[in-house]
Formats: structure tokens, sequence, C-alpha cells
């Protein structure tokens, strides 16, 4: 079986865990902790990183940090992986539902731009959602498979309104965006190092940004708050450290980000290439002004539906081919049925049940890519 995308332990993985065993400093407390946070910032340059325990509590612990509150309003894309929503949740506020550019599958600016001018207030200093009477609190655009919305417009529109950019940039580490390092472009960046992603710590995740203070804060609050030894504690914190054992794993990855990208982008390139001029599929997006981290590539299905999709993964899979479908919109998730969202959501309800993922991890072989682009070739044929 060919597989989906599976991490490249072929490093010195081995090594700096072993380390971590010889030392006994297997928990949260480590060399290897410090050092993937200093990695972390470096290549995003950024100044300050704060190493979490996965990155969903990475997005909870960023808007926290940013004043989010109970009853609140947190902005998002409904295209995207329900942790982006469920991180707005456990700060027990509650998600507006925005729908994407259908050139990029990122946040829709300009939609952005009108919801606010249509449907928010200012209300005694505070931006008010007319409808539910709520605060606004954040926006939270999603780097979608590694490529970067219009951070430009959206962060003057933020401006406009007062309100903090957290970039949920789960699998972004390594896009380009017009020159800018990626901590530059929102207040807060938030990264995954989840098996699956191009770089791993097995789990795990990464808060980066230039605020000292603030980045300061959060770190206070991910482990639990504590200010002594004796165990005193001035604030209600989280327990969301990153272990010694998991930053082993991430410092090893990390040093191989560059080379990981550019096979992603490779691999991108190639479904491209092959699939070009098909009339059944359409290509994956990409940024004209910048580079996408390419995390996963694939296909769209010009026509279809998610039975389709889904009888393709099951075709592939008797071929020896790992492939499915992508993210369910988050207005079509049960827990947020209810959710705010955009008078129009139609780019997102159409393009989720056509997309094809497709083999991607950066041990692929060419011989590997060859034979998964003409099985899928054969079978869309069929």
């Amino acid at each position: 079986m060919i597989p989906l995308a599976v991490p490249n332990l072929t490093g010195n993985e081995r090594a700096y865990l072993n380390r971590c065993i010889d030392t006994t400093f297997v928990s949260s407390v480590g060399e290897y902790v410090n050092k993937i946070e200093e990695m972390a910032a470096e290549k995003s340059g950024s100044r300050y990183a704060v190493a979490t325990s996965s990155g969903t509590t990475g997005l909870h612990l960023a808007l926290t940090g940013c004043g989010v509150q109970s009853d609140e309003i947190v902005i998002i894309p409904t295209f995207t992986f329900i942790a982006t929503a469920n991180a707005v949740a456990h700060c027990d506020a509650c998600p507006w539902l925005m729908d994407i550019s259908k050139d990029t599958w990122t946040l829709d600016s300009e939609q952005l731009k009108t919801e606010l001018e249509k449907k928010t207030v200012w209300e005694n200093n505070r931006l008010i959602h007319k409808d539910s009477g709520k605060r606004v609190a954040a926006i939270m655009p999603v780097y979608t498979l590694g490529s970067i919305p219009d951070m430009e417009k959206i962060n003057a529109i933020a401006k406009d309104y007062g309100l903090p950019v957290v970039a949920d940039a789960a699998a972004a580490l390594g896009a380009e965006y017009e020159g800018k390092a990626l901590g530059e472009i929102a207040d807060l960046t938030v990264f995954s190092f989840n098996g699956n992603k191009t770089v791993t710590s097995g789990g795990g995740g990464m808060i980066v940004g230039n605020d000292a203070e603030l980045l300061k804060k959060l770190k206070h609050l991910s482990t639990t708050a504590r200010v002594t030894a004796e165990y005193d504690h001035d604030m209600v914190g989280y327990n969301y450290r990153m272990t010694n054992i998991q930053a082993a794993v991430g410092c090893a990855q990390l040093e191989r980000l560059e080379e990981f990208v550019e096979k992603k982008r490779e691999i991108r390139a190639f479904y491209n290439r092959e699939f070009e001029g098909m009339d059944k599929v359409s290509p994956f997006p990409d940024m004209d002004y910048g580079k996408s981290a390419c995390w996963f590539s694939g296909i769209v299905l010009k026509r279809g539906g998610l039975e389709k999709v889904r009888n393709l993964c099951e075709r592939l899979r008797e071929k020896g081919i790992e492939a499915r479908s992508f993210w369910k919109p988050v207005h079509l998730q049960k827990p947020y049925e209810k959710a705010l969202r955009a008078e129009n959501l139609s780019v997102a309800s159409d393009l989720w049940n056509r997309i094809l993922t497709l083999p991607c991890s950066t041990n692929i072989t060419a011989k590997e890519l060859e034979y998964v682009a003409k099985t899928v070739k054969e079978v869309l044929e069929e």
C-alpha cells in the first residue's frame, strides 16, 4: 500500500530519542523543548515561540491570550479541519463561519469585509454582531494546505475593526508570502506537528509571534500558571506542555524542513503535470503572491460528489493506493449546525465533496508517483 502521508523519520530522530532516555528527561522539561521553540521561531521568522501539546491546544491558548472570552465571536472560514472551530468552542466562544476564495481555498477577504460592514456595529467601544448581540473578538484565518490567504487585505480589515489576527497555520511551516516571514503576517501563528504533517513530533503544536509579553504570558498559561517550585499558581492555567520526547523528534524533523517542503512542492508539480488537460479533473490551487507549503496534493473532480470520491478511494485501495476525501465544512458539522454564518457559503459547499487527496509522503519514490498517476487515470476512465 502506498500511504497517503506518513512521516519521514530517516534523520536524527533515533539519536535524539536515545539521548532523552539516557538523560531521563522524557517529560515536559528538557533540552529539546527549548531547542524546538528556538528552531520554530527561527524557521518562521518570529522572535518567540511556545511549544504546546497539540495544534488545537495552541489555537485555544492563542485565542485566550488575545482576550477571547465566553460568549464572544471568532471569525473563521467554514472550510477547515474541525479543530479550528473546536478551539473557538473551547474558549466558550462562537465561530462566525465565512466562505473561501475559489482561487486559494482560504478565507474570502471580500466577504469578510462585507459581512463586518453589514452585520456589526460599535457599541461602547466594542464591536458587536447586530443579530446576536455578541462581541466580535478575533479573526482566525486558516492557511489551507499550506497556502496563505490574502493577509494584506485581512490585516487591513482587522486593523479597521480593532481585531487581533490568530493564524491557524497548522500545515504551513515553510510557506512563503510576498517575501515576508510567516511570523510577521499575524499577531500569533499556530503550527501543528501531528503525525501527518510535513514535519512532525508525533503530536504537538507551536505558537509563534513577536510580542514578548504576550508570548511570555502564553508560556506561563501553558505550564499550569505555576509561579514557584512550591506549587504556587497565580492564574487558571493549562497543562498544554510538549514533552521532551516529542520535541526531540520535532527537532530532527525541523532540521530538514526545507528539504521536506521542496519535496512536497515537487509532488504537487508532478500531479499538476500528469493531470493537466484532463476534462474530468482540475488541480489543487496555488498562490500568485507566494509559495504554498503544499502539505497535501491531489485532484478536484469537476463533476460528481462525495459518493464518487468514496468509490474512487475504494478502487484505488484495491490497487494498493491510499487516497481520501478532504475536510467537510464546519457549517455541515453537527456540533456547529447553529453557528453564526455568512449569507453565502457556496464555494466551500460546492468544493469539499469533490476533492481527492493522493499520496504525498516526503519519502515517496518517483516510481510510486508514476504508478499513482497512471492508476488514477485508469480508474477515472473506468
